[in-house]
């Protein structure tokens, strides 16, 4: 087999007929979800204006600084260039929608969720690509520990129905109010004068720009100053502590299990109060399969008046990796009913109906393919997995009889052209039939959304 003329970019992938049986089935767990809790879906484009991201995402943050897919329209009248940016993640963009389409006039709070893809120039590793999908869910209008709660159980329960919540380790801090980050900005750079020497080179830059990064920094040697640096709780306000005692105590009521994390801050300049982040038990954040917090003045920072918001972000890459770690099988609906083998050309004629026919009475239906022998067409047919073969040779379209074959139990009997269809769908059971009628999904969605 020669070497493949193109392959997919560096840090993308293709998402393969097995990939795409778990994302399916992620995704219907996700939509049964949000349904159950009044959310309603939202797509966003897939590229924003970069100032979005850098408002409100933080410009001396990861993702700005290193990951945003930046595109360069055309000049405008003034000939200016306008810079785009492929979304990073969702919040920023429903958030700029929940603006521009005057969604505060709506009962608040408004409940949204998306399921998508998002891009990151980031260096590709094991379970992390440039190009990924996530789900995402968002309350903005209210402000109350009850809905941290309420999203946080949300969000348990999908990874309990996709069975990995025992893989996982809900994390959980309280980052107070701008005004007390800011407080702990202060204390932290004062505690790190005279100790700049000891950080490594990327971690001295974070310390000028962004010091609250330096809690979730990977270095040892960061991590040992870390121990005797001043902790956030000691710049919460009571008004802070009391939320996350408020939200804790309903977690409680709830049956969460949760991980009370002081490190736990975040890669993003909006969170503000609650973060939480969901954790692989065995390797720590380094394979966390999605986090999110409160965000009360990103809609300022977009240009809208104060509006609290919370939300929250999954990847489905890596919960997919856990899926399968665990063992999971999800249902597989791309199964092959029938096999329809046939010599001839009226054979071949009559079979095109039948196969038309078959389908629309919903059995998944193969068949009518190029001119080889039937023992071909039956080898392929095993290699299909199909339940049953229908055969149709010369000798049968002039008797108008057709052969049906038990593939599984290797056995065959020739009945009456007209009766195929009924029995077929006789042996299969009228429950097993892939039937889709458009009116049912009125404001639903397939299961291919």
């Amino acid at each position: 087999m020669s070497e493949p003329t193109f392959r997919t970019p560096k840090g993308t992938h293709d998402v393969l007929p097995e990939d795409h049986q778990y994302m399916t089935y992620i995704k219907k767990a996700v939509r049964h979800r949000a349904r159950q809790a009044g959310y309603k879906r939202i797509d966003t484009p897939m590229f924003e204006d970069k100032g979005i991201f850098e408002r409100g995402i933080g410009e001396h943050t990861d993702i700005v600084e290193k990951e945003l897919f930046t595109v360069t329209g055309k000049r405008d009248g003034e000939g200016k260039e306008r810079t785009y940016a492929l979304r990073p993640e969702f919040t920023a963009g429903i958030c700029r929608s929940y603006i521009e389409h005057g969604m505060q006039l709506l009962p608040q709070p408004v409940e949204l969720y998306a399921i998508g893809q998002c891009f990151r120039y980031d260096r590709p590793q094991k379970g992390r690509y440039r190009q990924f999908h996530q789900f995402d869910f968002e309350v903005i209008g209210l402000k109350d520990p009850s809905l941290d709660a309420q999203l946080i159980s949300m969000t348990c329960n999908i990874f309990k129905d996709l069975k990995i919540l025992p893989r996982l380790n809900l994390q959980i801090n309280n980052i107070g109010s701008q005004e007390n980050r800011q407080a702990y900005v202060t204390a932290l750079k004062d505690f790190f004068i005279g100790k700049e020497r000891h950080l490594p080179e990327q971690d001295r830059e974070r310390l000028k720009l962004n010091p609250l990064r330096l809690l979730d920094s990977k270095e040892e040697d960061t991590r040992i100053l870390l121990k005797s640096a001043p902790t956030f709780s000691q710049f919460l306000s009571d008004e802070s502590k009391q939320y996350h005692a408020t939200l804790l105590e309903y977690l409680d009521a709830l049956n969460v299990t949760y991980v009370p994390n002081e490190q736990l801050v975040r890669g993003l300049d909006y969170y503000t109060q609650t973060v939480f982040e969901f954790w692989d038990q065995s390797t720590g954040a380094q394979n966390a399969v999605g986090g999110g917090g409160r965000y009360d003045g990103l809609m300022e920072l977009l240009g809208g008046k104060p509006t609290p918001g919370v939300g929250f972000a999954g990847g489905i890459e890596r919960t997919i990796w856990h899926m399968k770690e665990a063992g999971v099988q999800v249902p597989n609906k791309d199964q092959v009913d029938v096999f329809v083998a046939q010599l001839g050309p009226e054979a071949k004629k009559a079979c095109l109906q039948l196969v038309a026919e078959l389908r629309d009475k919903g059995v998944h239906t193969v068949g009518a393919l190029g001119e080889a022998s039937l023992k071909s067409q039956m080898r392929l047919a095993d290699k299909f997995e199909a339940r049953y073969t229908l055969l149709l040779g010369k000798l049968e379209v002039k008797e108008n009889t057709i052969i049906l074959r038990d593939m599984k139990a290797g056995k065959q009997k020739q009945i009456a052209f007209k009766d195929a269809i009924p029995q077929v769908v006789d042996l299969l059971g009228k429950e097993n039939l892939d039937t889709y009628v458009l009116r049912d999904h009125i404001g639903g969605e397939t299961d291919e959304d």
